[in-house]
């Protein structure tokens, strides 16, 4: 039972909501204080380069070509292994889910070190395998670690799709093709919208890759312009413009689903489709599951343990256990943190609900949806004009992990709220607790599962978090992330080997957690 909506918030709870949401939006209206600083000339100068055409056109053929390839990859799959015969399907959509174990910079050393004049394949195949540099380099390695997104998004909608809405098509002289792009796919409408945004999300986010690869999209642009030009009017404008990108993109999705309706209208539960049997194809399947394995899996764990085996090359331990020790140093306090800046935004959400909480709540995923280096960028402009003291510390680095991964620690602890009474805080302030007391005494002890569940979920991406780690870290402190992006970028493959190998662990731990937040 809900808290009555009518009921009055309390000042203090609005007052911390609206602190942590000032906390998200103070640094972006920062960066456009920041960007209005230019003069009339020069501002025409700067939103007219030739450049920033170049930038968009670059960035929007990422964008667009990831998402072509990504739905033709995940799409395939997804059907594969929830309405096929094919067995060990379960089994097949782990597999197929673990790519999100491996972050993008990881990837990429995974096929430099596999690659090129020094890479393993020559060993193996007698001549050197081009390195994936470039449109077509950023392309590939972007689609084969964004699809899983895409890929749970569709394998979820077909589970749940009514097996009568196909018999319906068939009943009306429909073939297999003609009821799965008459019935079928117009039915995973809302599934394909949501991955695609997310993959949408990552691309325009993404800065590991394209730096590696070196193709020019906006992430890459802003970071060269703050680092070596160091014009910040530009990259204010730069990273503007990124952010009007992602809006339109979040614009987009909105938009389309808007009055969207495909819910059954008759009565009875809906039936679980049989199985389509493969035939002659199950060897074709099984390739294609096996190929985004293989090259998502199979080629960075190669590359890591050839490298960290190759003789002559021996391990740096001592620079590794500090790389570990800092990347959980900024890490462990940040999910802390956004724990609980988050929790007066979903106590408000689950206990008062109405316009002006769901308005605070998207605050949170505001943050989340800007671009990193973006974000990254908006707090350095704060910290310089408003807190200097806060400049290059690692008090930023915690501050800016813990807002930008906010969204990632509101669901499982709005989930913990939804599950605890209300009445056990009504019954508390009966016996004269205060509204503080009662929530800490009743309420809170039945958060810990939620709160956990979130606080691991965001120190485990701040661990393999490279933009914001880039921008904001202290000088000379460098974390996993960044001695991994910096060996690779000067083809260093035996010294990023040992480095990778604890991203990818501490990766994989955040699928398990993923799936397991699933199953519960």
């Amino acid at each position: 039972m809900l808290a009555h909506p009518s009921r009055p918030i309390p000042k203090s709870l609005l007052f911390l909501a609206f602190l942590v949401g000032l906390g998200v939006l103070l640094p972006l209206v920062y960066l456009v204080l920041r960007a209005a600083q230019a003069e009339p000339a020069q501002l025409v100068e700067i939103v007219l380069r030739p450049r920033n055409l170049q930038l968009l056109l670059n960035t929007l053929a990422l964008l667009l070509g990831v998402l072509v390839f990504s739905t033709l990859l995940a799409l395939p799959l997804a059907w594969l292994t929830s309405r096929s015969s094919l067995r060990g399907k379960r089994f097949w959509a782990l597999l197929l889910t673990l790519p999100l174990a491996v972050p993008g910079y990881v990837g990429v050393f995974g096929f430099f070190g596999a690659t090129g004049a020094s890479g393993w394949l020559r060993d193996w195949l007698g001549f050197p395998w081009p390195r994936p540099t470039g449109y077509w380099g950023a392309l590939g390695v972007l689609t084969l670690f964004t699809y899983p997104y895409l890929f749970l998004n569709l394998r979820a909608a077909l589970l749940g799709l009514d097996r009568s809405l196909e018999e319906s098509a068939r009943s009306l002289g429909y073939g297999g093709w003609q009821a799965f792009f008459r019935v079928v796919l117009p039915q995973l409408r809302p599934a394909l919208y949501a991955g695609w945004l997310l993959v949408g999300l990552h691309v325009l986010g993404d800065f590991g890759v394209v730096s590696l690869v070196r193709y020019e999209t906006f992430s890459y642009a802003i970071y060269l312009q703050y680092s070596s030009a160091f014009d910040r009017v530009y990259a204010a404008w730069l990273a503007l413009m990124l952010l009007l990108l992602t809006g339109s993109l979040l614009w987009l999705e909105a938009r389309l689903l808007k009055n969207l309706s495909l819910s059954r209208v008759g009565q009875g539960s809906a039936r679980p489709a049989a199985p389509v049997p493969l035939g002659a194809w199950t060897l074709p399947a099984y390739a294609l599951l096996l190929l985004p394995v293989l090259g998502a899996l199979g080629v960075p764990l190669v590359s890591i343990l050839y490298w960290m085996l190759e003789p002559g090359h021996g391990v740096v331990w001592p620079s590794v256990w500090e790389a570990l020790r800092n990347s959980a140093q900024a890490s462990a306090p940040a999910a802390l943190l956004a724990a609980l800046l988050v929790l007066p935004l979903a106590y408000l959400g689950v206990r008062y609900p109405g316009r002006l909480s769901r308005m605070l709540e998207r605050v949170a995923y505001l943050g989340y949806a800007t671009p990193p280096l973006a974000f990254a960028l908006a707090l350095i402009f704060f910290s310089l004009r408003g807190a200097p003291f806060l400049y290059q510390t690692l008090a930023l680095l915690v501050l800016a992990y813990a807002l930008h991964f906010l969204a990632e620690a509101i669901g499982p602890i709005r989930s913990a709220l939804y599950q605890a009474p209300p009445r056990l805080e009504e019954a508390a302030r009966s016996l004269g607790y205060t509204a503080l007391q009662a929530f800490r005494r009743a309420t809170l002890p039945l958060l810990r599962r939620g709160m956990l569940a979130g606080m691991a979920l965001v120190f485990l991406s701040a661990m393999k978090e490279l933009p914001l780690t880039f921008l904001l870290a202290p000088v000379g402190y460098s974390t996993l992330a960044t001695r991994i992006w910096g060996y690779t970028a000067d083809a260093m493959f035996a010294e990023a080997a040992p480095y990778a190998l604890w991203v990818v662990l501490f990766s994989a731990l955040f699928v398990g957690l993923l799936l397991s937040q699933e199953r519960r």
